[in-house]
């Protein structure tokens, strides 16, 4: 009995000897990576997170909630001082059709509402986005003249609200806005435009609300990088003055103004240069023949055409506006130019025509008033003429009558032979009458007057429109 309860006792003992290597093997297997540590480097002590140690929610940080946000700070006192800065991202576009200009920008206010203080002992601000805005009061300020403005959206709206523990408060937006913009085209495209954006106040009058430029000329700025295709832009400038209504009293406005000049290599291209072209194509008729009609006619017809389309697609591209512009004065100038051109031909074809028929019934009187042909008269005279003359040499048989031809040698058989006879009357008024018409008879003079007049009038013209306009 003895023997066996000590092996009872012996072999409780291995199986508690047993168990307790397995804790053992378990314990080190989990402590393991904590042993590894203890050989290598410390482990930094964690810093605790501080998003989650203020148990004060921020409406209550701020007392939004034992205050009445719908009155502006110091309600009842003097005005309160908003100040403005404004930093331009981009000039997106001009339009001279609508006149208005679309710019965006970053819009900051800065005010101090001491309602908003709070205690803190860093002396740091803290930070909002848009949807703290909706509880607070903030100034009213509205773009005077805009047509259409909004707050960007993406991906979150685009307003910041920053307020300090002694109740500044820093509230800025990003805005793009389309305003309206007077301009003044009776230079142009040889213009240069000034556009403002103005800002006001559109409930608060200067008794209430004091709105100012933070840093005079410097609270505006702008990215070095904005251009337009059209324009040049020479300056950035800011001004404030007041307004006044009369229903409702006076308002702080302030002005961001920005000069433009349009470049004009645009339009010397579109505009300028095809049309002094079409001018001088005009001049081409100048030198062909009078008796070919279809050919000057067609150059005359399609150069009034073309002017007509340039004249047509540039005014599509403006206002109607109801004064003469500069681009217009060129276009008509150069318009009436080649529609003298066309005119020119008109005169110099009809003038062909009356002296044709005059030389014609000229020719019949002198007819009617020539003798007959008789060999031995005094005043009958000879000329012999080859097959080839000459125009010139045939106006010249003008008044003469045609004798019936003689026989002449064999040799001179080739030869016309042709005998005029004529009194001493009928010469006599022949030459009276071409001295009359010599200016008329010689129409092609008109062409070689019009070579020369037409150019030198365009050039002196541009002369003048140039030294005027640039």
């Amino acid at each position: 009995m003895p023997y066996f309860t000590k092996l009872l006792f012996l072999l409780f003992c291995l199986i508690l000897a047993g168990e307790c290597r397995k804790h053992k093997t378990r314990r080190r297997r989990w402590t393991g990576p904590v042993e590894a540590h203890k050989h290598g480097n410390a482990l930094a002590p964690k810093m605790p997170d501080v998003t989650k140690t203020r148990k004060v929610k921020t409406e209550h940080l701020l007392r939004v909630d034992d205050h009445d946000f719908t009155m502006r700070p110091a309600f009842g006192g003097p005005a309160i001082p908003v100040g403005v800065d404004v930093q331009v991202e981009s000039l997106d576009s001009i339009s001279e059709v609508d006149m208005d200009f679309t710019m965006t920008l970053y819009l900051r206010h800065y005010w101090k509402d001491e309602r908003l203080s709070f205690h803190s002992t860093t002396n740091k601000s803290m930070t909002f986005d848009g949807r703290l805005v909706k509880k607070i009061w903030v100034p009213d300020v509205f773009f005077v003249h805009s047509k259409r403005s909004f707050i960007h959206d993406t991906t979150t709206d685009n307003i910041m609200l920053r307020v300090f523990p002694d109740g500044h408060v820093l509230y800025s937006l990003r805005v793009t806005v389309t305003a309206a913009c007077n301009m003044d085209f009776s230079r142009f495209p040889l213009d240069s435009q000034t556009c403002s954006l103005e800002l006001e106040s559109y409930a608060y009058t200067d008794e209430d609300l004091m709105l100012y430029w933070k840093s005079g000329d410097e609270s505006l700025s702008t990215d070095d990088r904005i251009s337009l295709s059209q324009f040049l832009i020479q300056k950035f400038h800011t001004t404030s003055r007041l307004a006044f209504y009369s229903s409702t009293g006076w308002y702080n406005r302030l002005y961001i103004n920005f000069t433009l000049r349009r470049h004009i290599f645009f339009f010397l291209l579109q505009t300028y240069f095809p049309a002094t072209l079409m001018v001088m194509l005009s001049w081409v008729s100048f030198w062909i023949d009078r008796r070919a009609v279809p050919a000057r006619v067609s150059l005359g017809i399609t150069t009034v055409l073309t002017m007509s389309t340039i004249i047509t697609g540039v005014n599509a591209s403006m206002p109607r506006v109801s004064y003469i512009k500069a681009v217009d004065i060129y276009l008509w100038v150069s318009f009436v130019f080649v529609f003298l051109s066309v005119l020119e031909y008109a005169a110099v074809n009809y003038l062909t025509t009356v002296q044709e028929r005059r030389e014609r019934k000229m020719r019949e009187r002198m007819r009617e008033q020539s003798l007959p042909c008789t060999c031995g008269m005094s005043h009958t005279r000879t000329m012999m003429l080859d097959g080839t003359y000459s125009e010139a040499d045939t106006n010249s048989l003008a008044g003469y009558t045609q004798a019936p031809m003689v026989p002449e040698e064999p040799e001179k058989q080739e030869h016309m032979v042709v005998h005029l006879s004529v009194s001493s009357e009928s010469t006599a008024t022949k030459k009276k009458g071409l001295r009359a018409f010599r200016i008329i008879q010689n129409t092609h003079a008109i062409d070689k007057y019009s070579r020369m007049i037409f150019p030198g009038s365009y050039i002196f013209f541009n002369l003048i429109y140039w030294s005027v306009y640039c």
